[in-house]
């Protein structure tokens, strides 16, 4: 059971103050520095919306990119703000430093503006969650709100230490994605059919062994998948998989056929003689993979049995692509079983990373119920386990 936050954006008494929020800004940009994806800008419009409407002054912090703790010219907030600006059709002020002085300074002569402060990552004190820097920042308001879930299960400052100092309470976003995914675990309209793929079984294993739980079938592809294969006694060519996890990937099936869980792995793959885009390509059998070659994409007969499982699903979840779905050649078997899931007539919910963008690619994004925003949050959260930026909110 989920435990949900005490406090949220509108159990706070925002009217003329001053709101710290934490948002996950930390979106691509292209080449001529614009943004490229708006999807995170968009996911925290409504509690930023929620403040103003309500006669606050919100105070927007995120992180963007790697900088390390050094100041990157190409990773300075400008861009995001003025995205945001269009967005919300309301002034947005971006600083160029997200502490200090002069930051608090801008803040009282500019009172009709959203505030958002410089990356915090060009400082060490975020990622270190040093107690000075979190200090700093909850300096610069009378509430804290914590609306970035995709950085939920990270300590940092802005994320963690910051609690220490303000009233503090979750973000309209932030307890959108704890509700849906937490259902998830707890009541889903049955048959509840899990889709997972990517690269790596291990970035899995926990989710797997949580569904198996409360899963009617799961359904496996990716590069994840011949971990899986390989623990089954058969051959997978030159597909890459990870030895080290195959004796957990037998327990996992062990404990699934016991619990009388499917756990489905694909029947054909597109294979290929390399890995590259224009590399030869053959569809062949699971149990007959080329020595020499590997496994890139689904096969067509494994669509094919997927979407029927699929089409009797009431609810659906899907983390991770079912091949190189980046390369045309390799596409099809992740943009069919998106077809599939949009398709159906279940509650579908994605688990954002590269699903998210597989969706984009397609044109099928909005079709989804619902898209989490945070990745490696959201599989954690699945796992069962804490998130410490919702740890750092308990008991206050």
């Amino acid at each position: 059971m989920i435990e949900l936050p005490k406090k949220t954006v509108e159990d706070l008494d925002v009217g003329g103050k001053k709101v710290l929020v934490r948002v996950d800004f930390n979106v691509p940009l292209d080449k001529n520095r614009n943004v490229a994806d708006d999807t995170r800008i968009r996911g925290a419009l409504p509690t930023i919306q929620y403040l103003l409407d309500h006669g606050a002054r919100p105070i927007l912090m995120s992180h963007l990119g790697r900088p390390k703790g050094q100041v990157v010219e190409s990773l300075r907030m400008a861009p995001v703000g003025k995205r945001l600006e269009e967005l919300l059709d309301y002034p947005v002020l971006t600083l160029k430093e997200s502490i200090g002085p002069r930051v608090k300074e801008a803040i009282e002569r500019n009172p009709d503006k959203v505030i958002l402060l410089e990356n915090l990552r060009f400082s060490t004190g975020e990622r270190e969650n040093i107690p000075e820097f979190a200090r700093q920042l909850a300096s610069l308001a009378d509430l804290y709100v914590n609306d970035a879930f995709g950085t939920s299960h990270r300590a940092h400052a802005s994320t963690a230490g910051v609690n220490e100092y303000l009233p503090c309470a979750v973000g309209l976003l932030m307890m959108k994605e704890i509700e849906v995914l937490g259902g998830l675990l707890e009541d889903p309209a049955r048959p509840f059919v899990v889709v997972l793929g990517g690269n790596k079984v291990s970035d899995k294993l926990g989710v797997i062994d949580s569904f198996i739980e409360i899963a009617n079938t799961i359904l496996t592809g990716g590069g994840m998948c011949f971990t899986i294969i390989k623990s089954m006694g058969l051959g997978i060519g030159q597909s890459v998989i990870e030895g080290d996890q195959l004796g957990q990937v037998s327990g996992s099936m062990k404990k699934a056929r016991k619990k009388g869980v499917r756990v489905m792995v694909p029947i054909d793959f597109v294979v290929a003689d390399r890995f590259d885009k224009d590399a030869n390509r053959k569809v062949v059998p699971t149990e007959a993979i080329p020595q020499d070659w590997m496994g890139l994409d689904i096969g067509p007969a494994t669509v094919e049995k997927y979407c029927r499982i699929l089409h009797e699903a009431k609810t659906i979840f899907w983390n991770g692509p079912m091949g190189v779905f980046e390369w045309p050649s390799f596409a099809n078997g992740t943009e069919s079983i998106a077809e599939c899931i949009v398709d159906s007539k279940a509650t579908t919910v994605v688990g954002g990373g590269d699903s998210d963008a597989a969706l984009r690619q397609f044109g099928l994004e909005e079709k989804i119920d619902f898209v989490s925003t945070g990745g490696g949050a959201a599989i954690r959260l699945l796992e069962g386990k804490d998130l410490p930026a919702l740890e750092a909110m308990s008991g206050r």
